[in-house]
Formats: C-alpha cells, structure tokens, sequence
C-alpha cells in the first residue's frame, strides 16, 4: 500500500484550486438512475469513491462517458461525466459492491422509485460508527413502501408505485433526506419532509433534480415540499466546490503560517468553519476568486468548538481542526455530537507529540510548542488527512501509512500542497 512522506515546517504560499465535492458528486450520480435520458455531471472529483460508485452504477446498467481534456484542465481541475440509464438492468445492489462504500446503499431509492422494487445489501460496520440505515428505510416505508431485511438485504417493493406522505426524521439525517428527495421525485402525489437536513450537498441535488424536472420547493431549510411527477429527464450540472476540502486547505495554511488563495471555494458553504478559524488569529478573506487564507507570525490561539448538522461546525472538519489545535495557546475542547468512535485520530496525533485527553464526547486539546515527525497510520478519511496537517507543521519527516483514505476523498493532494511549497510525496507499495 502507498504512503505519504512530509517533511514538515515550510510555509504554504500560492493558490490551490478546489475540487468538486465528493458528497454532492455522489448522491447526483445516484440520481442517473432516476431517468432514461443522459445526465451530465461537470466538476466531478476523481476519486477512488468515484470510481467505485460508478462499477456500482454500471451494474445496474447505466452507460457511463467521460468528456476529454479540455483547455484549462488537469487532475487537478474535476472531471465532466454523462450517465445514461435507458434500462435497469439489475435491481439488486450485491453485498461486495455495496461493502466498498455506505453511500452506494441509496441506490436503493431510485431504484424503487423508477422499478417498484430493489434489493440492496445493508451496508454494514463503519470505522467511525454504526451509521445506521433505519431512517432512510423508514422514509421509504412512509412512501408506502414495504420493507423487507433478509439475509442481509433490504428488499423494499412498491408494485403500485410510490405515494407522497409526510416525513419526519427524528433527527437530522443527510443520507436520509438525500434518499426521500431521490424517491419523492416520482411518488404519486406531494411529499412533506420535516426536520431534513440543510447541508449544500442536499440543496445542490434538490438543484439538479428541478433541472430534470422535479418540483422541489425548501430545499436548505429544515422543511421540503415535492410534487411528483410522472417521469424525470437529462441534465446537465456542475458539482459545487468541496466545503470539505476547502476547510481542510484553510487549515493547513493556518497551520503551517503562510498565504493561500483558494480558488473557486464559497464561504457561504462553511461560514461557522471560516468564523471559528478566525478566532483562531487566522485571516479570512472572500474574493472574487475563491478565499484567501493567511497566518503571517500571529499565533494560534485555542478555541472550543462543537460539530453540529449545517449551518453549524461540520463533523467532516473535526479532525483537521484538532490537529490544528496542537499547536495552539492553552486548551480548546472539541466536542462530537455527531458520530460516536470519531477520535481515532487522537492515537496517531499523540504519536507527533500532541497533548490530547479524552473524555466521553470531547476532547480536550492542549497546545504544545512543537510536534516531531513520526510514523502514523491513517483509520478513515477525515483523520488521515488530519495526519496531513500535523505533519506539514512537525519537525522532521512524518510517514502516514494507509493513505488509500486519502485518495476516497482528496483529488490531487499531493499536487495541491507541492505546488505551494510543501515537502510532500507519495511512496509507493
């Protein structure tokens, strides 16, 4: 397996443009399935997430074609791909094509929504939690679908097709709200959501989906109304830019001090991130570009956060902000309300010299006047990069092992940080 060599301490100086985002990207190419015409998908990631949900789509028999270079583009720069579903092939969604990622289980909506039944693998354990599915299986119950677990599969049917009903999710779910908008759109009659999540992720699918023809009315808020419609067309949609990854630049710049533009980032996606590094003592600045990120000699100072569904602080940044911490004046506490078993970065930071205790759900983070590079190993995708982060700022080399986790979610990595001054490469087997 590849491995990621830093040699830590050079500052970040330049401009690195940002990505589409993985979590927007995915749910869309799910959405392909949704009608017999060709869905054009513009600024999709190349990720190895990517790649993988496209075999998946294919199993189903949705044709896939991907636009060659044009003026302007690298592998840095997204890719346009044009999914055709004229048939389905296949209804069932196998366990070994699920297993390779959770969010290929909301195949199962457009699949029923389109087919009047779909049999789709439980996704199963997941390294930072249970992430159950139960809520997007109720979603699709109160559609009046029924639901079956056998074997560990969910079978849900709907020979008659899908009705419209009200939806109340307990509590704040994106996979959940991505999964009753893809099956509302072609329910007979209007579905109500209530309490959906407000992520831009869910509001950029409700936006390719009105371009095929769905009626869609509050998406981003925490209430949306759909009328279905009988049939759904083509499209064609650019990806929004990664609030994941943008955040996660911005605080490897404040981490490493230096002067980063951001280019074609939106601060709208992650105010409360951008708002917290500036209490921070970094500066923050939108453009007509993207975001400019500095941190010239000021010192970090420590700040308590909590993660919370949008607008609030993203779960997804959580780790990167911790490894930031590290290096701050006196102590900030994190605490993850969202997903349990999500500190196993803490180990691994440990091991560069940080100064983290535990307690429950938070994490107490004292700041420490330097972090030595050392061997790490990364356990899911946030924290790997986590890894990244620390180790731009540590003396010495620090080596990350299992950066396939990396490559789930960060396009060109390597590449967007070398090209502003990191000592960063990629070591191979």
């Amino acid at each position: 397996m590849d491995k990621i060599r830093i040699t830590g301490g050079q500052r970040l100086d330049g401009a690195i443009p940002i990505s589409g985002a993985k979590n927007a990207a995915l749910p869309l190419m799910i959405a392909s399935l949704l009608t017999d015409e060709t869905l054009t998908l513009a600024n999709v990631p190349r990720l190895s997430d990517v790649s993988a949900l496209s075999r998946i789509l294919s199993n189903h028999g949705v044709d896939r074609s991907i636009a060659g270079k044009r003026i302007g583009q690298s592998a840095e720069t997204g890719q346009t791909i044009a999914l055709t579903a004229r048939q389905i092939v296949d209804t069932c969604a196998p366990y070994e094509l699920v297993s390779t990622m959770r969010a290929s289980f909301w195949v199962i909506a457009p699949i029923l929504a389109r087919m009047g039944e779909a049999k789709v693998s439980l996704p199963g354990g997941c390294a930072i939690g249970t992430r159950p599915v139960d809520l997007l299986l109720m979603a699709l119950e109160r559609l009046g679908a029924e639901i079956e677990i056998e074997n560990g599969y969910a079978i849900a049917r709907a020979p008659r097709g899908l009705k419209g009903a009200e939806i109340v999710f307990p509590k704040v779910t994106v996979g959940g709200t991505h999964t009753a908008l893809m099956a509302a759109v072609l329910a007979q009659g209007t579905t109500v959501i209530e309490n959906a999540a407000r992520e831009p992720e869910v509001t950029d699918l409700a936006a390719c989906l009105t371009k095929m023809g769905a009626k869609i009315e509050g998406a981003g808020t925490s209430r949306i109304v759909v009328t279905g419609v009988a049939r759904l067309g083509g499209a064609h949609h650019a990806v929004l830019p990664d609030r994941i990854e943008t955040g996660t630049y911005a605080m490897a710049v404040a981490m490493t001090g230096g002067d980063v533009l951001l280019e074609g980032a939106r601060a709208d996606l992650l105010q409360s991130a951008l708002d917290v590094l500036v209490k921070a003592g970094v500066e923050v600045s939108s453009t007509k570009e993207g975001i400019r990120v500095r941190r010239n000699g000021q010192p970090l100072e420590a700040v308590d956060v909590e993660t919370d569904p949008f607008p609030g602080f993203p779960t997804d940044l959580q780790a990167q902000f911790m490894a930031l911490m590290t290096k701050a004046r006196g102590t900030s506490r994190i605490r993850e309300t969202i997903f349990e078993n999500r500190f196993m970065h803490v180990q691994e930071l440990a091991r560069l010299g940080a100064k983290i205790r535990l307690e429950g759900d938070c994490a107490h983070v004292e700041g420490v006047a330097k972090l030595t590079g050392a061997p790490v190993m990364a356990t899911d995708l946030r924290a790997s990069v986590s890894l990244v982060i620390a180790g731009l700022a540590a003396e010495g080399e620090t080596t990350i092992n299992r950066v396939y986790h990396l490559d789930r979610g960060f396009e060109a990595l390597e590449a967007k940080l070398t090209r502003c001054g990191a000592l960063v490469e990629r070591l191979s087997g």
